[in-house]
């Protein structure tokens, strides 16, 4: 059985034909003015009018989360008098709790954390500078759902499996216990290189496994870097939003299926991280 939970996806390697938009901001200064606000830019969205999301902006003072529009494109953004936000859990969650608000009804390109602009009419200069490439990826993410599925092993019982499934394993491993070789540990070793060939050609399998149970109910897939010696997979899956159901079927039906052997976790919803990359190029203002 797969567990899902809700954590937030680590970020990938972007491949050549990711959506790839890149945002320049000539007039942002490296740091705020005492007592001059800025906007916390939390993401894009498609919108013709002015939204407001509630007073849950990041920084702990409630500051109401609302749109900086551009003809049909909006930037989610909240005031703040801070330039600079440390990475904390408490401003973690504030800014994920902004995009999981907005995503109820709102398709949300996010920003990374701690994107500050100096004023609306900065935000409005850039949405209209890069406004044709925002409307093409907002469209081709309309829609769409980003999920986290990261899969464990348990090593020692695959090597169990592998010593009493291969043939010429099984027979070499009973030939070391039977014959006390005097070249015990040279045996081993070459045992240990077989054991390690066998692994890799069962991971690569069972990860290829999985990607065909998937691929029927999402839209594209991303492969990051496992993590740790015990995770075999650590992808992200775009997924149609009315094909949620389905798509936790599918992890789940194939997480039975391996139950004994793997370990299935899986986030989201979220938004599109794994598959727009959004950036700001912040450029001092030059003096005078």
């Amino acid at each position: 059985m797969a567990t899902r939970a809700k954590t937030k996806p680590r970020s990938s390697v972007k491949s050549k034909d990711d959506v790839h938009v890149r945002m320049q901001e000539s007039s942002a200064n490296t740091q705020i003015a005492p007592g001059e606000g800025g906007r916390y830019v939390y993401g894009i969205v498609q919108a013709k009018e002015a939204v407001s999301f509630g007073r849950s902006g990041i920084g702990g003072s409630g500051e109401m989360v609302y749109t900086v529009n551009y003809q049909d494109i909006a930037a989610v953004v909240s005031n703040t008098a801070v330039y600079i936000f440390d990475p904390t859990r408490e401003n973690a969650l504030a800014h994920e709790h902004v995009i999981e608000t907005v995503m109820k009804n709102y398709t949300i390109i996010p920003m990374s954390f701690g994107t500050v602009f100096r004023t609306d009419d900065d935000i409005r200069e850039v949405l209209k500078s890069i406004y044709s490439s925002l409307k093409d990826v907002l469209h081709q993410m309309a829609g769409k759902l980003e999920f986290g599925l990261k899969v464990n092993w348990d090593r020692d019982q695959v090597i169990e499996d592998i010593k009493r499934d291969d043939e010429e394993i099984r027979q070499f491993h009973q030939e070391i216990i039977r014959k006390h070789l005097q070249s015990t540990y040279l045996a081993r070793m070459q045992l240990g290189r077989m054991i390690d060939k066998a692994l890799a050609e069962r991971s690569i399998a069972y990860v290829r496994e999985i990607y065909e149970a998937l691929r029927g109910v999402c839209v594209a897939s991303r492969d990051n870097q496992p993590i740790g010696d015990k995770m075999i997979m650590n992808a992200a899956f775009l997924v149609e939003r009315e094909r949620e159901a389905e798509f936790d079927s599918a992890v789940n039906k194939i997480g039975r299926k391996h139950g004994q052997r793997l370990k299935f976790k899986y986030t989201g919803p979220w938004p599109p991280y794994n598959f727009v990359n959004i950036r700001l190029k912040l450029e001092r203002v030059a003096a005078g």
